[in-house]
């Protein structure tokens, strides 16, 4: 037998011994010591006598449980491996897994686990898809929301450049509104995350390298109908060289020309103070719109676009929901302003938008834009939670109740009415919740009327250029799927 040295050593790990006949940690830690101090004897018997020594020290003579494994303690390193091997399968499975996520083991991974690229990854940080459109956006409607509606619908983020004024009057003629005009109102869109002012109207290839390298511009993006340059080349050429181009449907029924030319058919004065309506919608009204075939309105309204702009989100229970109403023709950076204020004082914005003939019985004249054109552009603007479609006049205390209306709200600028005597906020008011904000730009459809009418001459020109290539169009034209 073995000579037994007086030295001790104590595992680290007594529980890695799979002897439940053994005892106790301190019966597990003697076995250790005489397995070690066996020096004179095989490696293959070590295991075997020192568990044989220490049943022959306590007396206990032969255990069943290990008399039945005896051939498997003789016949190689059991004890030995169990501990080396516990202490290699760990630092593999370490090695393995600080490799699958990133770690030491990464290169080596592969030859080690081949099924390592089933197991869920860890998610790697995706860079959002930019794209990029841009527009005069001139007497900005629905066809404009519409247009980048469609292209937030391409990429992640949408950044939208502004056409400047000189690149306006360049290509295009006279804009109506100014820059900062036209800059609230795209800044206005609920699909809108960005906004580049002054951008040029063609994409030359060095502003290409600005969207691609400062903006991080993925994609550029435009209608199917054609964007020329006065030398009848495509202002999007390179574009679509560079294979950074994609294409959306162009929303039919409405321009920024035909807008012009309904104005200039549909009153026949100058002063804007004393506009009136002609009886009949395709009466030619005087020298001034002769050569204007505007068409009035294209626009075949559909649920499915309502449903398109609309958030589709009822009030939450205990919200505050603020009420304002107009007509919103010609919608204008005054009434994103009001309807910003208006959206400050509560939860959700409801919007009542009145019917054409409600605003003709009141006002003398028709709306310029149709009910349906209106209630999109109001739809499309971020502060507008809901839109009540043909509102009535006069907000009534079932109205109130119906809605779950806390405050009423009107702005300081208003087109006014014809119709005197008649108080459309009596009821909120007797009820105390009615309130007057500030406008803070004193803009109103009149006025943005006016300055069509009053340079006129300019605009009808520009309108017989422009109105040529939309004919064009409405003629060439073949389906294009698309929103």
């Amino acid at each position: 037998m073995c000579s037994r040295s007086s030295t001790y050593i104590i595992s680290p790990t007594p529980s890695i011994f799979p002897f439940p006949s053994l005892g106790g940690v301190n019966e597990r830690r003697e076995i250790s010591r005489l397995f070690v101090s066996c020096q004179d004897e095989s490696r293959l018997n070590r295991g075997g006598a020192a568990i044989s020594i220490w049943r022959a020290e306590q007396g206990t003579g032969g255990d069943p449980a290990f008399e039945s494994n005896q051939g498997l303690w003789n016949s190689g390193y059991y004890s030995q491996l169990f501990g080396i091997g516990g202490v290699m399968v760990t630092v593999a499975i370490l090695w393995l897994s600080t490799g699958y996520f990133g770690g030491i083991g990464a290169p080596f991974a592969p030859y080690f686990w081949p099924y390592l690229g089933q197991l869920p990854k860890k998610k790697e940080r995706k860079r959002p898809v930019r794209v990029y459109m841009d527009g005069c956006f001139d007497l900005m409607h629905y066809g404009h929301a519409n247009a980048l509606r469609q292209a937030k619908l391409l990429g992640d983020q949408l950044v939208v450049g502004v056409v400047s004024d000189e690149e306006i009057v360049a290509n295009k003629g006279p804009p109506v509104l100014s820059m900062e005009e036209r800059l609230t109102l795209v800044s206005g869109l609920k699909w809108v995350d960005e906004v580049i002012p002054n951008a040029p109207y063609e994409i030359t290839e060095e502003f290409m390298n600005t969207l691609f390298n400062k903006y991080n511009i993925d994609y550029i993006i435009h209608g199917d109908d054609p964007c020329l340059l006065p030398d009848g080349t495509d202002a999007y050429a390179l574009a679509k060289k560079v294979g950074r181009y994609k294409q959306i449907k162009r929303t039919e029924g409405v321009s920024s020309t035909d807008i012009v030319g309904r104005i200039l058919l549909t009153f026949k004065q100058k002063e804007a103070g004393s506009m009136e309506t002609t009886t009949d919608a395709n009466q030619n009204t005087g020298a001034t719109c002769d050569k204007v075939k505007s068409q009035l309105s294209n626009f075949l309204p559909t649920s499915r676009r309502i449903m398109q702009f609309s958030n589709g989100q009822a009030p939450s229970p205990g919200a505050r929901v603020v009420y304002i109403d107009g007509a919103f023709d010609l919608f204008h950076a005054g009434h994103v302003e009001i309807l910003r204020s208006a959206r400050q004082l509560g939860d959700f914005l409801l919007v009542g938008v009145h019917d054409d003939q409600a605003i003709r019985d009141r006002r003398g004249y028709r709306p310029i834009m149709h009910l349906h054109e209106r209630t999109l552009s109001v739809l499309a603007c971020r502060y507008v939670d809901e839109v009540i479609i043909g509102a009535p006049w006069e907000v009534s205390r079932d109205m109130i109740t119906t809605f779950n209306i806390s405050l009423v709200v009107h702005g300081t600028v208003t087109e006014g009415s014809s119709v005197v005597g008649i108080d459309s906020y009596a009821v909120p008011k007797s009820m105390g919740i009615f309130q007057t904000i500030t406008s803070t730009k004193p803009i109103t459809t009149v006025s943005v009327a006016t300055r069509i009418i009053d340079n006129h001459e300019a605009y009808k020109k520009r309108n017989l250029k422009k109105k040529a290539s939309e004919d064009r169009y409405y003629t060439q034209k073949k389906f294009v799927s698309g929103d």
